[in-house]
């Protein structure tokens, strides 16, 4: 039985029924592929809470962990102006995003006694500008920073650290540890080593838990309690869709079935996954979605050692807004893309349209409706035009956007990462890629034990002058 709180996946549009034959699918293309979306579910079944999937278990295993992060955040709350997360990646974009989703869009401008908590910001880059930027408008003493690195080793984030620990240091003296909680690793890592020498509050990221796959974590679970987002009523959201998720037949499985589409999509060329929310709350979920696919599927190799190129590029969209920048090359540019839209049936507010114009039919057929109404009819007018241009395309519905509402759609697309990186037979939750990046930058810098590596880039081909005009 389906709550009526629940989301649900609509992929109608993604059958040649409704979108044709050029790149639609059949249900005897999906009845072929039943075999390998039930080994999918079972591999992904059987690695539950193990090596890297302990994100599978966050829904279920923090409940002390839980009441401590809501007892610091009423601290955090009562205390401080400002909370501010160092961070980059995983550690930053699903802050970001249930920020976006479950507060205000102007949180930071709205008065103290509206927002009932501190101000919130996200250092998520090492652009010089923006530190300075962020420092001129915050007062350090009144400031809670929230440094987020698992390894403690991450450049950027431990730069911010650095930065920020030093000047509360000179502004605070030995009062200075008390402006820093540190998310990191319990058994290992630089910042942990850190943290306990310093004396600084710290909460815990699990083992098996990726910075990607880390919002349902102390990551993601502190910045959203801070700002008075519901966390336990998130993780139930997250823990309903993983009951919903939990069969293996791939027409009960609401994740399975998404992957699984999208995989046979991309045997058909569709190799561009675009994320389309048709709410501001929404946005910058299409952001950590985007890590969540990209990082996750974009691997050189196979778990048997083929090189395989596998992976399928997310691109990030805005409903309504980008109607009129990227919408004309969904439609009528090539078949490579399947377009997810995401709508919600009842927005937190109404804005009612009011009479004006009465002499202008082309304006005035807009009075007497709403906003609501609007943003409704353009999603649905941009799901029409796909799908007469025989263009993928299918649709997330979320009753609302409230905390239980967001964990089923983490929860949703997570599992969904899973499954498609079973079908793909690679390793979903590594990012070697990532890490040829982290190794030269550590040589270009000088770290200890990268001398191999920055001899190797001192060598790389030069630049041909005739290519530089």
């Amino acid at each position: 039985m389906i709550k009526k709180e629940s989301i649900y996946f609509d992929y109608n549009n993604m059958m040649t029924d409704y979108v044709g034959d050029i790149t639609g699918i059949t249900d005897e293309d999906i009845n072929s592929q039943k075999i390998s979306a039930k080994k999918a579910f079972t591999k992904v079944a059987e690695g539950r809470g193990k090596n890297m999937m302990g994100w599978t278990e966050l829904p279920y295993n923090q409940k002390d962990t839980v009441t401590e992060i809501v007892s610091t955040a009423k601290y955090v709350r009562k205390t401080f102006d400002n909370f501010v997360v160092l961070g980059i990646g995983g550690s930053a974009l699903g802050p970001m995003a249930l920020f976006q989703a479950l507060c205000h869009l102007h949180h930071n401008e709205l008065p103290k006694s509206k927002r009932k908590a501190p101000k919130f910001y996200v250092e998520d880059n090492v652009d010089p500008e923006r530190m300075a930027a962020l420092l001129d408008i915050i007062d350090v003493k009144k400031t809670m920073f929230n440094v987020i690195t698992k390894s403690g080793s991450t450049s950027e984030t431990m730069t911010q650290y650095l930065i920020i620990y030093d000047i509360l240091k000179k502004e605070l003296g030995e009062q200075a540890s008390k402006h820093i909680i540190a998310t990191t690793s319990e058994s290992k890592g630089n910042l942990i080593k850190i943290a306990k020498k310093e004396g600084f509050k710290t909460f815990y990221i699990p083992d098996g838990v990726g910075g990607r796959f880390s919002e349902l974590c102390p990551v993601g679970l502190l910045p959203a309690a801070v700002l008075g987002i519901d966390i336990k009523l998130l993780l139930e959201g997250a823990k309903y869709m993983d009951k919903r998720c939990s069969k293996a037949d791939v027409r009960k499985n609401p994740a399975l079935m998404a992957a699984l589409l999208q995989y046979i999509a991309i045997q058909k060329g569709n190799n561009i996954s675009v994320m389309m929310p048709y709410a501001d709350g929404l946005k910058l979920m299409a952001d950590w979605y985007a890590q969540l696919w990209g990082e996750s599927l974009g691997k050189a190799v196979d778990l048997d050692g083929n090189k395989v190129y596998a992976g399928q590029t997310p691109v990030k969209s805005l409903g309504v807004t980008d109607q009129h920048s990227q919408v004309q090359l969904y439609t009528e540019g090539p078949f490579d893309k399947v377009i997810t839209l995401i709508g919600v049936v009842n927005y937190r507010k109404t804005v009612e349209i009011p009479n004006g114009c009465e002499d202008i039919p082309a304006v005035n057929f807009l009075c007497g409706h709403s906003m609501n109404e609007l943003i409704t009819a353009e999603m649905n007018a941009t799901e029409y035009a796909l799908t007469r241009a025989q263009r993928l395309n299918n649709k997330i519905i979320l009753p609302e956007i409230n905390a239980f509402t967001m964990g089923q759609l983490m929860m949703f697309f997570m599992l969904q990462t899973a499954y498609i990186g079973a079908l793909l037979n690679i390793d979903t939750f590594n990012q070697p890629g990532v890490e040829e990046g982290k190794n030269a930058t550590y040589a270009l810098l000088g770290r200890e034990g990268y001398e191999e590596k920055a001899v190797e880039l001192r060598n790389k081909k030069p630049k041909n002058e005739n290519y530089i005009i």
